[in-house]
């Protein structure tokens, strides 16, 4: 059996319709990952052979001052799951996130390459990762820019801002690579299948800035919002987030013969289901 931490999430949503029946949903009412007795009563009843978490605390700019949450969640949680799976003989894949580089390097991202978290959103992930791998049976999948049907999200803001405005301003300046989470979902299982252990990056193929993103949401749609070019600085948010992420995933696909598609292709495709399953609203 495979647990899904999570499974009311957007990425739990799509892991769920993915993997059907061989998988047991559970949410924070069945086991609150932050509680160390939650976690070892729900996993010691299911008994599962894998545990995918993708429980998080998303909010990049909320972590900068609901700190001890994002180490909670982000961080200790996993402690817990980690201790409970090597207790019980489970494998963990724990999701984490481009946050944990400064975004420095210029090229894409490998899984071996120094991390230097910018903002307590990447460090509490960065802790989840290290808390992770206290399970020598352990996945930790890397990804990025995550949108999907069952959530908020980028792509669904655009949408909706782009309704009620004629143009909008987006950041240009920090580039990585739009991830369909349905797309992630099939990375993790060609992981898991493959009894894969360690770190790996899993994201959409290609790259481009929030900027290039908006203008291709647009275009996809048929809207005529026109998309300013603004500078982070400009933006002014309160979380540092790294300018270049884009991740390197050929370890993936070396060790999986699973390569996620082009992130064109993958938008072209949500918004596609997207209509079908929701109308045009």
């Amino acid at each position: 059996m495979i647990v899904v931490a999570g499974a009311r999430g957007m990425l739990g949503r799509d892991l769920m319709e993915l993997y059907g029946g061989e998988a047991h949903g559970v949410c924070h009412d069945e086991m609150e990952i932050t509680d160390p007795a939650s976690v070892e009563k729900a996993l010691k009843e299911l008994k599962p052979e894998v545990v995918i978490n993708s429980v998080a605390y998303t909010d990049v700019d909320g972590c900068e001052t609901n700190t001890d949450r994002a180490f909670a969640v982000n961080g200790e949680g996993v402690r817990n799951l980690a201790l409970v799976t090597r207790a019980i003989g489970a494998k963990l894949v724990q999701v984490s996130t481009d946050y944990v580089f400064d975004g420095s390097k210029g090229t894409p991202w490998r899984e071996d390459d120094p991390v230097n978290p910018l903002s307590v959103y990447g460090r509490s992930k960065l802790l989840g990762e290290e808390n992770a791998r206290l399970n020598p049976d352990h996945l930790i999948v890397r990804t990025q820019w995550l949108y999907g049907l069952h959530g908020r999200n980028f792509v669904e803001t655009m949408l909706r801002l782009g309704v009620e405005r004629d143009q909008l301003a987006v950041v240009h300046d920090q580039v990585g690579s739009p991830t369909w989470t349905a797309d992630l979902c099939l990375a993790i299982r060609a992981l898991v299948e493959n009894d894969r252990r360690g770190t790996y990056h899993a994201a959409n193929g290609g790259s481009c800035s929030w900027r290039d993103f908006a203008e291709a949401v647009f275009r996809e749609s048929g809207m005529d919002t026109v998309v300013n070019p603004i500078t982070t600085e400009e933006l002014g948010r309160p979380a540092s987030r790294p300018r270049y992420s884009v991740l390197d995933c050929s370890r993936l696909e070396r060790d999986t013969g699973f390569a996620p598609e082009g992130w064109r292709e993958a938008l072209k495709k949500y918004l596609r289901l997207r209509r079908e399953r929701h109308g045009n609203g």
